[in-house]
């Protein structure tokens, strides 16, 4: 009897599938916390971290696949949006041994003492009026001086002085040497949103990430 033929090689559509590149910044731990709650294997994931000053370039070129948003963009019209998928609590970022460094948790009234931070680059101008109010709630201006760039740079400026940055919670994930985050207690918690790029066909691997958050996480 002659021997059986060897199986052929897998081909190209029986590999491994591509893995789903969920755009960052400042911090992974939402995206995690997100992947957790959805029971996805992060090993499906990669995390690419994206420029606060550009924060929609790796989508429209193609690099990103979805990414994590505060708030609801009102500017670009060619993306698309999640429900809210979590909370982000706000803070105050300072260095150590700041005035308001060390508490347990500060008002927005004693923040707009001091220089905050410009809205960076093309960043939706609407979303950073939310970041950054440019008034508290009583009324008092937020000075928006120190420019922007990237979460190292704006640490070199923070230990550098007495200047403040207004953000969220979960910067606190990524520990940045001799910068402190304090909770805001009287800033609504900014809610979290996924963002992708509007187009007749999606990649499986976001169209099946997008189905698994829509019925274990936003639901």
């Amino acid at each position: 009897m002659p021997p059986s033929p060897a199986p052929a090689p897998p081909t190209a559509s029986a590999s491994v599938a591509a893995p789903l590149r969920f755009g960052v910044h400042g911090s992974y731990q939402l995206a995690a916390e997100l992947l957790a709650a959805a029971r996805l294997d992060p090993a499906g994931t990669v995390f690419i971290p994206y420029d606060v000053r550009e924060p929609f370039t790796g989508l429209r070129a193609g690099e990103i696949d979805v990414m994590l948003v505060k708030y609801v963009p009102s500017e670009p019209d060619d993306l698309e949006f999640s429900a809210p998928v979590a909370e982000d609590g706000r803070a105050v970022i300072v260095r150590s041994g700041h005035p308001l460094a060390g508490r347990e948790s500060v008002s927005v009234e004693e923040v707009a003492a001091y220089d905050g931070f410009a809205r960076p680059g093309a960043f939706p101008a609407s979303v950073w009026d939310e970041v950054v109010p440019r008034t508290t709630p009583a009324g008092r201006p937020i000075r928006r001086v120190h420019p922007m760039t990237t979460p190292e740079e704006m640490a070199r400026i923070l230990r550098g002085g007495d200047a403040v940055h207004l953000s969220f919670q979960s910067l606190a994930a990524a520990g940045l040497p001799g910068i402190e985050v304090v909770p805001v207690h009287d800033l609504a918690p900014a809610p979290v949103r996924l963002a992708w790029l509007r187009r007749a066909e999606q990649a499986p691997a976001l169209r099946e990430f997008l189905d698994r958050v829509e019925r274990e996480v936003a639901a």
